[in-house]
């Protein structure tokens, strides 16, 4: 249950969008064991890289946040349609002027190790988020929240975690916001908001998180077979929690498989029950027709990021950074390169991400990115002029396990050579996890980058690229949109409609500065065995969650 002391304060709520089994669990919250569970009921799936951590304060990626969301449990979870119901929490309860939420533990919550877990392991993950000591590339979600010295503590400015803003009240979770916060319900129900047990965190130390062994959990699953480096582990069903009556499936196994083409012969084997169809035009067109395709919505947007920190000369450029994008073909690229159910990008908030009185919140703020050969070729000219140079050479980076990039990069190098005359690119291939290395070291020209919503509301996105912002790789301060952000995010942040003004006022700042380069929002298909039920997926967040699906 989830109340408001007045029903007008529904803001948070914009938008929608993750067996059976008689087999012993000798351990539940062991996670020694590497072999996977041989049910016939068990789910196989596959992710396409490996997973980088289980620690619940420093998890970025996809997949990682995968395994932490269905092994981890928060006050609240997302349901099938994409809202905020109790888990661990009973009952969550919003002041009528949006400042205060209280969440009601339920009773006898328990950790997979069988020891209590309490509403001080919540407090203590809020804490553990923004002391600057952890270097969370999250905290900036905990700043947005508006809890009190949030901020402050972050920035070390208030060096006692104790100030900040989340408190325990015997089973009650109490937050205090400095200001309405749109998007804090969700974060209730976020991989990097989970409750953390400090004892543990304490004693496993640098090893916290590093494998399935050093962490413990508080969801319908628990890690097993993962040693922080290995391509398979399971997601075995921990007896321990709340709900652990209405989790009908032992475990899901889960196995890096990085070719698509090995994944969906798997699938066909019997081996997986998914396998995406559409990494590759040609697979996708030859799958397409499958009874077994199930449509995967994602509020995912690909974009190129220039380095904007004056170690790129050229890109410190806005004539050259125009250029750039006036020659990018959205249409014919997605038409070319992934023909697969993606649309051309129209800004940086994707298609699905959510809906503001009724209409898709990326139509409302499209601040109008176009192709256009002949002026792209102009700037350019006056851009080469203005930094003193002839010709340019530039390198994009992406990632060396996708395909796509590949055709990606291909098909952009081929486009911009030809419509920019004087300019040379180059590509780099590193694994995924090297790339995010690079982009958060600034150690690339051009990188190609991939953002997925955490929640149904455009703060999700905007948030990215303010000044500051750990996820602003190219490094650039707009200051036109940090003030266009902070006003959705405040002073309209129980307007929706007000916001998404501030939202399109954003976009076009990034648009006028050429700061980033939207490419595409993607959405993919999928093979899915038809005899898995009460699967969720969602188009932000937890992707796929797996706490109450079986096999039939």
């Amino acid at each position: 249950m989830i109340k408001t002391k007045k029903s007008t304060w529904k803001r948070a709520a914009l938008g929608t969008v993750a067996l059976a089994s008689l087999v012993a669990l000798a351990a539940v919250g062991d996670s020694k064991a590497t072999a996977a569970d041989s049910s016939k009921n068990a789910i196989n799936w596959t992710i396409p890289t490996e997973i980088n951590t289980l620690d619940i304060s420093k998890v970025t990626d996809t997949y990682s946040s995968l395994t932490i969301g269905n092994s981890g449990a928060n006050l609240l979870r997302v349901d099938k349609n994409g809202d905020p119901k109790p888990d661990l929490a009973k009952k969550v309860e919003v002041s009528e002027d949006g400042l205060t939420y209280t969440a009601t533990l339920r009773d006898g919550l328990k950790w997979s190790d069988g020891s209590d877990l309490t509403a001080k392991d919540f407090v203590y993950s809020w804490q553990r988020l923004v002391d600057p000591k952890t270097a969370s590339e999250y905290a900036y979600l905990a700043l947005e929240s508006n809890v009190k010295n949030a901020a402050e503590i972050n920035e070390g400015k208030v060096t006692d975690l104790n100030e900040l803003g989340v408190k325990a009240d015997g089973n009650k979770v109490i937050f205090t916001l400095t200001a309405p916060s749109p998007q804090m319900l969700y974060f209730l129900s976020f991989a990097n908001f989970m409750p953390q047990k400090e004892e543990f965190v304490t004693k496993a130390g640098d090893k916290y998180g590093t494998n399935a062994d050093n962490q413990v959990y508080s969801g319908a699953y628990v890690v097993t077979g993962w040693n922080g480096t290995n391509n398979k582990f399971t997601l075995k069903k921990n007896k321990y929690y709340w709900n652990a009556k209405k989790v009908k499936n032992s475990a899901v196994n889960v196995q890096v498989v990085k070719k698509p083409e090995t994944a969906v012969n798997m699938y066909k084997r019997g081996e997986l029950d998914n396998a995406n169809i559409s990494n590759t035009p040609s697979l996708y067109k030859a799958n397409k027709s499958n009874k077994d395709v199930v449509d995967v919505a994602e509020a995912v947007t690909a974009y190129f990021q220039y380095n904007q920190t004056g170690k790129v000369k050229a890109l410190s450029n806005k004539k050259i950074r125009q250029a750039l994008n006036l020659a990018t073909n959205r249409k014919t690229f997605v038409n070319t390169v992934v023909p697969t159910g993606s649309r051309a990008a129209t800004g940086l908030a994707p298609y699905g991400l959510g809906k503001v009185d009724g209409k898709d919140l990326s139509k409302l703020v499209a601040p109008g990115y176009a192709y256009d050969a002949k002026k792209a070729k102009k700037l350019f000219k006056e851009g080469l002029a203005e930094i003193g140079e002839k010709k340019i050479t530039l390198t994009i980076t992406s990632d060396a396990d996708s395909l796509t990039a590949k055709t990606s990069l291909d098909y952009i190098k081929g486009a911009w050579e030809k419509a920019l005359p004087g300019l040379t690119i180059e590509q780099k291939f590193v694994p995924f996890k090297q790339r995010l290395q690079d982009q958060d070291n600034q150690n690339f020209d051009i990188v190609l980058s991939l953002w997925g919503g955490d929640y149904p509301e455009g703060s999700t996105f905007y948030g990215l690229f303010k000044t500051g912002s750990s996820q602003n790789n190219g490094g650039f301060s707009n200051k036109t949109y940090d003030k266009a952000y902070e006003e959705a995010i405040t002073t309209n942040a129980l307007n929706p409609e007000k916001a998404a003004k501030n939202y399109k006022t954003a976009e076009k700042a990034l648009y006028d500065e050429a700061n980033i380069n939207p490419l595409y929002f993607r959405s993919t298909e999928s093979l899915q065995n038809p005899k898995i039920t009460g699967l969720i997926r969602n188009t932000t967040g937890l992707n796929v969650d797996f706490t109450y699906a079986y096999k039939k």
